[in-house]
């Protein structure tokens, strides 16, 4: 899986969580995951999330990291698996550092304040997931907890390309499990 970070501010509106935008803008093809950071602003128009729109939840932070990731040939509920396991990379990441984390399903708390959003759906040729963490929690919709703001990381950028690193390789060998077994 290719991973790379992107060196400019994007605004994560949700309509980034489309087939082929990431070979699109930034000429990456086939499996990967990208990060950036900006402003996260997400309208009900454009959730992909059904529960959120039918609560009237829609998605803002002053500065989020954001990945991205498409994925092809699997179907939605692996999709779920691998969204999952991003979550728990994160979880991981940070705990290494000391900060102790609470991961309900695709949900990560720290002190009582939500830090991450994140979703996995189906387009038409792929599974696609967006992740996203606050930087800094001021002016978030809900008690918030942010990377920065709340736990002191400095550098965003190196925490997402670890967080990327460590995705990839994980994918990179769950594939390569499933190839040294005899079937039963």
């Amino acid at each position: 899986m290719k991973t790379q970070f992107i060196d400019k501010d994007i605004k994560y509106i949700g309509s980034q969580l489309a087939p082929h935008w990431i070979y699109k803008n930034f000429k990456i093809q086939g499996d990967a995951i990208v990060s950036f950071i900006g402003e996260c602003d997400v309208k009900l128009t454009e959730m992909v999330d059904i529960e959120d729109v039918i609560n009237n939840e829609p998605i803002y932070s002053k500065l989020m990291l954001s990945f991205i990731s498409e994925q092809f040939g699997i179907e939605l509920t692996e999709g779920v698996f691998r969204q999952r396991l991003l979550m728990c990379i994160i979880k991981e990441l940070l705990e290494e550092r000391g900060i102790f984390v609470k991961r309900n399903g695709d949900d990560l708390v720290v002190n009582g304040g939500k830090l991450s959003v994140s979703i996995a759906t189906k387009s038409v040729t792929s599974i696609l997931i967006h992740t996203g963490l606050n930087i800094i929690s001021e002016g978030a919709p809900v008690k918030a907890s942010g990377l920065k703001s709340e736990m002191g990381i400095e550098n965003i950028k190196e925490f997402a390309l670890e967080v990327m690193k460590r995705y990839s390789e994980e994918i990179e060998d769950i594939k390569l499990a499933a190839t040294k077994v005899r079937g039963v």
